[in-house]
């Protein structure tokens, strides 16, 4: 028993993290010795696990590229590459590679489309999904969106109605783009809205295996479980100890978790036993999950119940994440392009918008704004300055024969990443005022430029729902300059990233006044 003796076991310690962690570098990690980046990272993942802790990975990853260069090695045996070759090798069509270990934290249930890594079960799977984001179903949505964001404009007229003595009601934008986006992609993946907009309020119904429905704050719930899984899929072996860990970080993410897959168990049964209990004949709703139903894989198999669950669930965390803070900076983008150039960007894009949308309408319509191209660099631009998918996505390069990218041989097992936030930030590519909303830019894109814009991913594993977040935004942020007026308080955006990066107290002095509707 002597062996365990906490004097004994301590003195041990340094002998087992020299195996564990010096060892590799100089023997089965020796050919990455030569790549700069940060000292820990050299040796483990804990610099990485750390920067997700903090919720500023993405930070901490564009800071280590600023530093020593385009291809940093960023953990014992993860490199990233920032540059728009490094995006053609790394997620291109036909090289192979596979998702990293990384992924398995994000599983709830059983793996969906997202964090699938098996390719063949990827490909059977996004073909299915890829049926419910045609052109066609996708125009099949805009009566949800148009439902949910005629609410939405209620609550701002509610809210603009009480103005202060400057003439603008102050309010924070960030939780009613939040609302807005939750109810949307409720309304398409589980056929009903959650409510959020018409309560003001983050909530929705969780159901737990042997628990009665609870409401838990859907927002609140998806961010501490993309934290709590980017920090585990970076650390796994952390993932069996997590629950007895002291700090509340993992606790909370852990509960976060359960709750996030009881908000789409939930949904998914109100929505199926409504379903069956429609009278024959009755004409079926067309939305994301009437569409999953209906599907069949190639050997005429219908979805599993639990894989059509983890399958809507991705589709509320994508489309509910990444559309509201999108919204949000976009919108704030778009201020601060007026405020440090006045009379450049609003006016302009009210202009057009009061050319396009007939008079006097509450909201946009898809087919008013889908095709004005202002509305559309702007858009574009709000997304290179955001970047709500900031992370390189790890991947793990296949074959005997390994792959070189910019001049360095990466051997199979690597794991590369290419970060978008740092593409979408570098200067060599966007030049000297890349820090600086410039629609415009995108008149003449190079075609460098682009390779390196990367809001929905690359390749086969890129966003399957990209047509739907356009439209989404376009009618968002269409609505909301034809139908507003904003000053802008916030000097600075703040972002927080959990799996996407999201934005923190979004516009928190924001305010918002009628505008007097133009015919």
């Amino acid at each position: 028993m002597a062996l365990f003796h906490p004097i004994v076991l301590a003195s041990l310690l340094p002998i087992w993290a020299f195996y564990y962690w010096i060892v590799p570098y100089f023997t089965t990690y020796k050919h990455l010795r030569h790549l700069p980046g940060p000292f820990i990272g050299k040796f483990s993942n804990v610099w990485l696990g750390l920067g997700a802790r903090k919720g500023q990975k993405y930070a901490w990853v564009h800071g280590a590229h600023q530093k020593y260069g385009k291809v940093v090695r960023v953990g014992f045996n993860h490199v990233s590459i920032a540059t728009p070759d490094g995006l053609r090798v790394v997620y291109a069509h036909g090289n192979g590679f596979l998702k990293d270990i990384f992924y398995e934290a994000f599983i709830s249930g059983v793996p969906g489309v997202f964090n699938v890594r098996d390719r063949g079960e990827h490909t059977r799977k996004r073909k299915i999904v890829a049926h419910a984001f045609s052109p066609g179903a996708v125009h099949d949505f805009e009566p949800y969106m148009s439902a949910n964001l005629q609410r939405w404009v209620v609550q701002l007229d509610r809210i603009s109605n009480d103005p202060g003595k400057d003439g603008f009601a102050r309010m924070n934008i960030m939780p009613w783009c939040t609302f807005l986006a939750f109810d949307i992609i409720g309304d398409l993946a589980f056929g009903a809205p959650f409510g959020m907009v018409w309560r003001g309020r983050d909530e929705c119904e969780s159901t737990r295996p042997g628990e009665p429905a609870t409401y838990v704050p859907g927002a609140e719930t998806l961010n501490r479980r993309g934290e709590l899984s980017s920090t585990l899929g970076l650390l796994p072996a952390l993932r069996p100890w997590a629950r007895y860990l002291p700090d509340p970080f993992f606790s909370k993410g852990l509960r976060s978790v359960k709750n996030l897959h009881g908000i789409a168990v939930a949904a998914v049964a109100k929505r199926l036993e409504s379903t069956e209990a429609a009278q024959p004949g009755m004409q079926q709703r067309r939305d994301i999950l009437e569409m999953l139903c209906r599907c069949k894989d190639a050997e005429g198999n219908s979805m599993p119940r639990d894989e059509l669950v983890s399958e809507a669930l991705t589709q509320l965390i994508a489309g509910s994440d990444t559309v509201s803070n999108t919204a949000c900076a976009i919108i704030y983008w778009i201020l601060d392009g007026e405020r440090r150039n006045p009379g450049a960007i609003v006016s302009r894009l009210q202009a057009e918008l009061d050319e396009a949308i007939h008079a006097n309408p509450s909201i946009a319509a898809h087919g008013e704004v889908k095709n004005l191209q202002f509305l559309r660099l702007c858009i574009d631009e709000g997304m290179r300055l955001h970047s709500t998918s900031a992370i390189g996505l790890p991947r793990i390069v296949t074959g005997n024969g390994g792959v070189s990218c910019e001049n360095e041989y990466f051997p199979e097992g690597t794991v590369l990443s290419v970060p978008s936030y740092t593409l979408h930030h570098t200067a060599d590519i966007w030049g000297s005022d890349v820090e600086e909303f410039k629609p415009e830019r995108w008149l003449n894109a190079t075609p460098q430029q682009k390779m390196s814009f990367n809001p929905f991913s690359y390749g086969p594993r890129a966003c399957v729902g990209q047509n739907v977040a356009y439209m989404e935004l376009s009618l968002i942020i269409g609505t909301a300059f034809r139908r507003y007026d904003f000053n802008l308080y916030q000097q600075k955006l703040e972002s927080h990233e959990g799996f996407s990066k999201k934005t923190r107290r979004m516009l928190g002095w924001d305010q918002v006044a009628g505008r007097q509707s133009v015919g």
